[in-house]
Formats: C-alpha cells, structure tokens, sequence
C-alpha cells in the first residue's frame, strides 16, 4: 500500500488527553463561558455544558496531554522486527512536550526522511500536540509545523486515512481494523472514554501509559499488515528509548 517509506523512518505515535480540569465546577469562570459556548455546538437531547464536560479533553482549547507514547519498528537479528516503545508522560505537560520535542529534533536529525504515523492522526493526534505545544511556549518542532508547506512536504502518514480510500466520510476505530486485521487488542483493559476517570478519579497514570503503548503498537502492526508485512512479536517490544 505504501511504498515510499524505510520502515525505520516512521515513527508511530499515539496520545492520551484528558479536561483540563477534572471536574466542570473547577473551571474558572471566565473559562466556563467559553466551554458553555462550545457545548451548545456539541450537545444533543437537552444536554447541559456540565453533563458533557468528560468530552473536552478532545479539543486542544480545553484539554491537556498526559501522554505521548512513540515507537519505531527495528531490525533483530535472525531477521524478525522489533518495535521500540517509550512514553512521555505526567501532570506536568510543558515538561512532558518539551521533552518530546527535544527528542523528534534530534531523531530528525538522524532520520533526515522521518515521517510520524498515527490512527486519525492528521484530524487529532499532530494538531493537537502542536496546539498545546503555543499554548505551552514552546517552539513546534519542524515536522509537525506544517504552516506553508506544500503537501508533499508533510510528512504524516495516517492509518485511518490509507483505509479510506478516498472516502471522506468514512470513520474506522482501532480497534475495529486491529480486530478484522487479527492484531490483538489495545483495549483489553480500558479505552479511551475511561481516560479521564483513570486520571483524575484513580490517579494511575501508569495504566494509562500502558495502554497508550498498546495503541501505538497497533498503529504500528496495522501500518505492517496494510503493506503485506508480518506483525509484530509480543516478546520483540522493547521499552526503552527510541
């Protein structure tokens, strides 16, 4: 399906957001009434700006990275692929996205053809990790700083994309492509409208993180299965730096 790109020049990548605050009470007012404004656009059946404030943590505005988890598919010996994993993650998401970006500066540099991939990555995930990246002061590194490029330029790759075929309309889950593709699961624990309780109500960050690296190597095994390739080991992810 893809011919144009080194298996060693993708980096996969998959983040998990949560609201800003973990309850709609908690919102300073003047904040409240620029998300009471964005909920009338959203609700349905009568639903009030509070009952439907767990959605925020979708829209960059309103919401916050907790993590970010990349990984990168790696020749081992005897000939079978390995997938490198490591996360980024904790309450402080300045810190946690200048130390992504300082590690896409430098793995760009290494990979002068880096492209990043992800599951409807071009609608959520490289939007979003730019946004909050202004938002935090911080420089967007130049592969997801896609003002005034042309489009041969950009280099995101993005599995929901590829399995459209041209359909515009035409939404496909991650797990439902992981399922009719037979790759295991990422959401053998939690999925992603659990999130946020996992964060605020539970404080375990940690669960969050492993299913974010679940999600990421999926993205991974279904880039593979598209283009013909055989999936990934279990034994053969390797947690570490990329």
């Amino acid at each position: 399906m893809v011919n144009d790109f080194k298996l060693d020049e993708i980096l996969f990548l998959d983040i998990e957001t949560v609201p800003q605050y973990s309850r709609y009470e908690q919102m300073p007012d003047e904040f409240k009434k620029l998300w009471d404004k964005k909920a009338k656009s959203l609700a349905k059946n009568e639903e009030t700006p509070d009952a439907i404030y767990e959605r925020a943590g979708i829209y960059a505005e309103f919401g916050k990275i907790i993590c970010i988890s990349v990984g990168i598919i790696v020749p081992l010996e005897g000939g079978d692929s390995g997938f490198k994993v490591k996360s980024y993650y904790g309450d402080n998401e300045a810190e946690l996205l200048s130390n992504f970006a300082s590690m896409i500066n430098g793995f760009s540099t290494r990979k002068s053809n880096l492209s990043l991939c992800a599951h409807n990555g071009k609608e959520f995930d490289f939007p979003y990790i730019a946004r909050r990246m202004l938002i935090n002061g911080l420089k967007i590194p130049d592969i997801l700083n896609v003002a005034g490029k042309k489009p041969w330029e950009v280099k995101f790759i993005d599995t929901m994309e590829l399995w459209k075929f041209g359909d515009i309309k035409h939404y496909t889950s991650l797990n439902l492509l992981a399922y009719i593709f037979g790759i295991p699961s990422p959401k053998d624990d939690i999925d992603g409208s659990e999130v946020a309780k996992c964060y605020y109500e539970l404080n375990d960050l940690n669960r969050i993180v492993v299913y974010c690296e679940k999600d990421v190597l999926t993205v991974a095994q279904l880039f593979l299965r598209y283009n013909g390739l055989p999936i990934i080991s279990s034994e053969n992810v390797i947690r570490s730096d990329v």
